[in-house]
C-alpha cells in the first residue's frame, strides 16, 4: 500500500507537524515552494508524501519496517488478541501491505509501561519503524493517542488505524474507568486522612493558626 494516502492533514495539523506557522505554510502555497492540495470546495490540505517530502525521505528506498500491533488487558482474553491479529493480516493482505513483524502485548491501555509498546517506541525513536497498524485507536494507547501520533510523525512513522471497534472490548474499557476512578477515590481519601491527622494534632493545628494569624497581621 502506497502510505502516502493514509492521511491528509488540515493546513493547522500540518504545520504543527513540520513546526511552522499556518502563515508559512500559506506564503510556501503562493511561492510555489510546498503546494496545498485543493479539496473539490476548494480547502487546501496536505498529504503524508509531502511530509516526506519536505523531511528529504524517499518512500522507495525506506527499508524500515511495516508492524502489527495488537493488544489485550490479560491473557485470558487470548482469543480476542488473535482475532485482532487474524484481522490485520487479512487487511494487510488486502491491501498489499507486506508486514515485517507482528507485536502481542498484554497489558491495560492506561499502562504506559507496557513491555512490548515500549520497545516499539524505542525502534520508532531509533528510526527503525516506517508504519505501525492496529484495529482501533485504544489498542495503542487509551488516552492521549493524539499525542502519541505526532510523536511517531516526528520520527517518520505513521500509525494507520483499521477502526474496528469490534475488536476493541468493551469490558476492557470499564476496567479502566474503574482504575481511574479508584486512583482517584485513594487520592480523595488520602487527603481526608491527611486533614483528619492534622485537625486531631493540637500542636500542628495551633501552628496553622499562628501561621494564619501572622500572615494576616503581616498584611495589615
Amino acid at each position: 500500500m502506497n502510505t502516502s494516502n493514509i492521511k491528509n492533514y488540515k493546513p493547522k495539523d500540518f504545520a504543527e507537524l513540520l513546526g511552522v506557522s499556518v502563515k508559512t505554510l500559506q506564503r510556501w502555497d503562493r511561492e510555489g515552494t510546498l503546494k496545498a492540495n485543493r479539496t473539490p470546495t476548494d480547502r487546501r490540505y496536505y498529504t503524508y508524501a509531502q511530509y516526506l517530502q519536505f523531511k528529504g525521505i524517499n518512500l522507495e528506498s525506506d527499508t524500515r519496517k511495516t508492524v502489527i500491533y495488537a493488544r489485550v488487558s490479560t491473557r485470558n482474553q487470548k482469543d480476542d488478541l488473535q482475532s485482532q491479529i487474524s484481522f490485520l493480516r487479512q487487511f494487510c493482505n488486502g491491501k498489499g501491505i507486506i508486514v515485517d513483524q507482528c507485536i502481542e502485548d498484554y497489558g491495560s491501555g492506561l499502562n504506559y509501561n507496557r513491555k512490548q509498546w515500549n520497545a516499539l517506541l524505542d525502534e520508532v525513536m531509533e528510526q527503525k519503524i516506517k508504519t505501525i497498524i492496529v484495529t482501533n485507536k485504544d489498542r495503542f494507547v487509551r488516552f492521549g493517542y493524539d499525542w502519541f501520533e505526532k510523536f511517531c510523525m516526528k520520527f517518520n512513522t505513521t500509525i494507520v488505524v483499521v477502526n474496528n471497534e469490534e475488536l476493541s472490548p468493551q469490558e476492557e474499557l470499564v476496567q479502566d474507568i474503574v482504575s481511574i476512578l479508584n486512583v482517584f477515590s485513594c487520592r480523595l481519601y488520602g487527603l481526608r486522612k491527611y486533614k483528619k491527622q492534622i485537625n486531631g494534632d493540637e500542636e500542628i493545628a495551633k501552628e496553622l493558626q499562628d501561621g494564619n494569624k501572622s500572615n494576616i497581621g503581616t498584611k495589615d
